[in-house]
């Protein structure tokens, strides 16, 4: 596996996915000053830490050696100025900086021949405790008597084991700060919109403090009250979440004292120039509860709240209306939304659970009239390198990802009940697929004291509780869901451009401001520069776009139900957390009721599996349809809702998608359950949930899963292209409905059939060989299926109405696709496109049953014939491409290099940067559990 990037490849930082390159031009003079600080904290003084051989006594445990996690790169997420040095000079790691990435890289060649046995190949032990034999240290942290921190010799996690809540909760901040402490620092800045003015002034940084804080634009004042609230509404679980709050902010301070003194912090600090590598001057400023909330704001944006979109959807609707009518237009924009598919993939797989159903009669919308949309100018003011075209490139990237209902989804589960599994135990496969960073953004520990039992992964900085992961006879994981939580109000304007009418009463909007100004550093060579953002909030949200309707100007805002409520799933995890009150399945979907983000839950034990999905949802006026603009008038007003507070009615707990012990349960960000409405566009025939459905729904139907098995079902369907699997089988049947008598078409037919033969997969031909097995045939779909996109549709639906679809739902998220939501390099792929579309097209035109179909057949205009030749000419057109042409290259890979261009690679956060692995499209941190027992 290669353990170095070129040396640009840290150059870049791409909004949410890669942070700015650290020691771009780094000087000389920084070299020696960076040797002349310790290598590491075990080499400082420490008077924190005495030498011990034997761990705690292990918590009970249900799992029977049958529980595993891993979470690339590594556990330690902390590297002093040598450290970083020396990897950038050399490639040396820091202990534990990166050896869970090798055997998480090499499951996608090694999966075929899995047994249970064979597991913690790629896996880590995630039983409680450390072995005998197997401490690496032992740290009574700030000296306390009641908290030890035991980490195990070959991953470097923390076995956090407190005698007293205080002292475990201390241990629990003090581990984090240990691993994770300028990751810490930079998502504090990020979720307050200060990024720039702490790390400097790239573009990308620039990019990603406007994305975040365009929508959570909080004062301090909000930040603090938020917590408070949440913890004012919990009765006794809200005072014990405070103060495991204030124990865990007193452990991460402790930290930052201790490697202030000893002078084993992170070297990032010194060079982005907050601290003197000589004279060891400047501070390291300490968390406060305030940050806390800034960081949460920050991972509940990113990976619970779905919605938006609403004026993307206006503007399609309206192109729609304009080229077919209002009455047919409308048809056809309902059948490329598909709100409710009959043919979508389904993690609930039983009853009807009905939530924002298109009403027979809308009212309230509020539809912008044409050419009047304008988007909401956040920045203003530039200076310097922000004035740059860079940099406002920057700016239009980190808007469109704000305010797309594209979300990232990530993230998947695979759940099998007692009743198919070899063992008559139930089974489970899941984790979180929040993306590969350098550090990661999850860290894991395990953290045993009064009242808390859980080893798993934690979001850095919120890690007072294990948030995904396992207890003592229990485990749990979530998906993003991503059903709407978000809606667009159009606010009409009285007085001038910054009053609008609320209630009947003029009233004027809140300027909230952040002046940031940034200079040179070694870390980010970037010109000097300064912006001002500024957002222009109302009683219904932040201000993202201006327009009118019918005649009169509006401003369309956005208001979420997590807005202002940041803090309030904490009570949720907390009880996630505590082995005397979660018991079973019951239990479980108690806890995560109380978590407001959009997610699916899941869970197993010994004898029983449950699902849930969790998210306030409001509750909309009658006649409202939530997928559209609507008049910001009390009549269509969430029901209940305090403005002042951002609260309202919620459907019910019993209204939202859930069951126990169904036969298995799959979810890859697919549909919910029946009638169930999502926000993102795309859950249609064809979806990557289908990837996992097809093979662990064969697996039940042969019974006695094995936890081998199910690994094996996720790891193929993490190598599979979704469009090779489902899509092109019918593609081809067009095309042969004729010999194929083109002597370069018939050898890219014949090469995409040998590859959908062999299974579809993207895989290497051994491992290590960055060469994969049908490389021609995998070039020619990846540069094919835009072609045949755009060729099949844009036809029929004529240049306008194509290209506002293409804003609603991109054409295409391969691997290497690039401008896909996640971007390249990323790992996860295939969660956006138009796949569902193609597939039921290709189903009409061949005459085959379509459920849901679209309400015009496309290519060829529904002609067998002239659809083929579309097919054939755009299939000729691509095979015809280069692999230059086709993986044009960047700052990580040569052009034509289509295993690079696939490849995974950790955008640095920091200054330690890894080598790129095989492309998979699997979580980030991932659980193997199979509990042999009960309490």
């Amino acid at each position: 596996m290669p353990r170095r990037t070129p040396r640009n490849a840290l150059d870049r930082m791409r909004t949410p996915r890669g942070f700015h390159g650290f020691l771009k031009g780094a000087s000389l003079c920084a070299l020696v000053a960076g040797l002349l600080s310790p290598l590491a904290p075990a080499t400082a003084a420490d008077t924190d830490a005495p030498a011990a051989s034997a761990a705690p006594a292990a918590a009970d445990d249900h799992c029977g050696a049958r529980c595993s996690d891993i979470l690339p790169p590594g556990q330690n997420g902390n590297a002093t100025l040598a450290q970083i040095l020396l990897n950038q000079a050399f490639g040396t790691q820091p202990a534990h900086a990166e050896d869970q990435l090798g055997p998480y890289a090499n499951l996608a060649t090694g999966y075929t021949g899995l047994t249970d046995e064979k597991i913690s190949t790629f896996f880590n032990d995630a039983s409680f405790g450390v072995p005998e034999g197997q401490v690496a240290s032992t740290l009574r942290p700030a000296g306390r008597d009641d908290v030890t921190i035991v980490r195990d010799k070959r991953t470097g996690v923390p076995h956090i084991t407190g005698t007293t809540r205080y002292g475990t909760e201390f241990g629990a901040g003090y581990a984090a700060a240990q691993d994770r402490l300028w990751l810490m620092d930079l998502f504090r800045h990020v979720g307050r919109g200060q990024l720039t003015p702490f790390a400097g002034g790239a573009p990308a940084n620039q990019g990603l403090e406007q994305q975040f804080w365009r929508s959570a634009p909080y004062t301090e004042a909000e930040l603090e009250a938020q917590i408070e609230s949440a913890a004012a509404k919990a009765g006794e679980r809200g005072k014990l979440a405070l103060a495991d709050v204030d124990a865990y902010l007193d452990g991460v301070n402790a930290y930052i004292d201790a490697s202030d003194k000893g002078r084993y912090f992170p070297g990032e600090y010194v060079l982005t120039g907050h601290k003197d590598a000589i004279t060891n001057a400047g501070t390291i400023a300490h968390f406060e509860r305030t940050d806390l909330i800034a960081l949460a704001s920050v991972i509940g944006s990113l990976f619970g709240s779905g919605g938006g979109g609403e004026v993307a959807n206006a503007l399609s609707l309206l192109a729609a209306q304009e080229k077919y009518g209002v009455a047919e237009g409308t048809e056809v924009w309902e059948s490329f939304r598909q709100r409710n598919d009959p043919e979508a993939v389904l993690t609930q797989q039983g009853g009807s659970f009905p939530y924002l159903t298109k009403p027979d009669d809308p009212r309230g919308r509020a539809l912008p009239d044409p050419g009047s949309v304008e988007a909401e100018p956040l920045v203003h003011d530039r200076t310097g390198s922000a004035a740059a075209s860079h940099a406002t490139g920057a700016s239009a990237t980190a808007a469109d990802a704000a305010l797309s209902s594209a979300r990232r989804g990530m993230s998947n589960a695979l759940v099998v009940s007692g009743e198919h599994t070899a063992s008559g135990h139930p089974v489970a496969v899941f984790g979180p697929q929040t993306g590969y960073f350098a550090p990661q953004l999850l860290m894991l520990q395990e953290i045993q004291g009064p009242g808390i039992s859980a080893r798993g992964a934690s979001f850095a900085g919120l890690s007072m509780y294990v948030e995904l992961g396992r207890g003592q006879d229990y485990a749990w994981s979530a998906t993003t869901s991503g059903q709407d939580i978000i809606d667009t109000y159009a606010v009409e304007l009285c007085q001038d451009d910054h009053h609008y009418l609320y209630r009947g009463r003029c009233t004027p909007m809140e300027k909230i401001e952040r002046k940031n100004a940034w200079k040179p550093t070694v870390a980010d060579g970037t010109a000097a520069g300064s912006y001002t953002m500024r957002v222009w909030r109302t009683k219904y949200g932040p201000v993202q776009y201006r327009a009118t309707v019918d005649g009169k100007k509006v401003a369309y805002t956005s208001l979420r139900s997590s807005y202002l409520h940041e803090a309030d799933s904490i009570i949720g995890f907390q009880m996630l957390n505590d082995p005397e009150y979660l018991n079973g399945p019951e239990r479980f979907r108690s806890a995560v009721q109380n978590i407001n983000y959009t997610f699916n839950w899941f869970y197993a034990d010994s004898e029983h599996t449950a699902y849930y999905n969790s998210g306030d949802n409001p509750v909309r006026a009658d006649g409202v349809d939530a997928d559209f603009p609507v008049r910001a008038e009390a009549a269509y007003e969430w029901r209940d809702w305090d403005p002042a507070a951002n609260t309202a009615r919620y459907t019910p707990p019993a209204a939202h998608p859930q069951s126990v012990d169904q036969d298995y349960y799959v979810s890859w960000n697919n549909k919910q359950a029946r009638d169930y409405t999502t926000a993102p566009w795309g859950n249609g025939s064809v979806h990557r949930g289908n990837l996992l459905d097809d093979r662990v729904k064969k697996l039940v139907a042969e019974g006695g899963v094995t936890r081998a098995a199910l690994v094996k079902a996720m790891a193929e369907a993490g190598l599979a292209d979704l469009r090779a699997e489902d899509v092109v089988p019918d593609l081809l049947k067009v095309i042969e409905s004729a010999p194929v008598t083109d002597p370069a078409a018939k050898t890219a037919v014949d090469r995409l059939e040998a590859w959908i033969a062999a299974g579809g997969l993207r895989t290497e031909t051994s491992a290590g060989s960055k060469k994969y097995t049908h490389a021609d045939a995998v070039r020619t779909l990846d540069a094919w299926w835009p072609l045949l996109v755009k060729a099949a549709f844009e036809p029929g639906l004529g240049t306008d109405l194509y290209t506002a679809f293409t804003r609603n739902l991109p054409v295409d998220e391969s691997p290497s696709a690039a401008h896909g939501p996640t971007g390249a390099h990323a790992g996860s792929a295939f969660q956006y496109g138009w796949w569902s579309y193609v597939d039921k097209d290709i189903r009409s035109v061949l005459g085959e049953p379509v459920k849901g179909p679209l309400a015009r057949a496309y290519c060829g205009g529904g002609d067998l014939a002239a659809c083929r030749d579309t097919l054939l000419t755009t299939l000729k057109e691509a095979a015809g491409r280069t692999p230059a042409q086709v993986y044009p290259g960047d700052e990580n890979c040569s052009a034509g290099d289509q295993w690079c261009a696939d490849s995974v690679i950790h955008r640095t956060l920091g200054g330690i940067k890894h080598g790129g692995i095989s492309w998979q499209n699997r979580p980030t941190y991932q659980q193997v559990v199979e509990f042999t027992s009960h309490r």
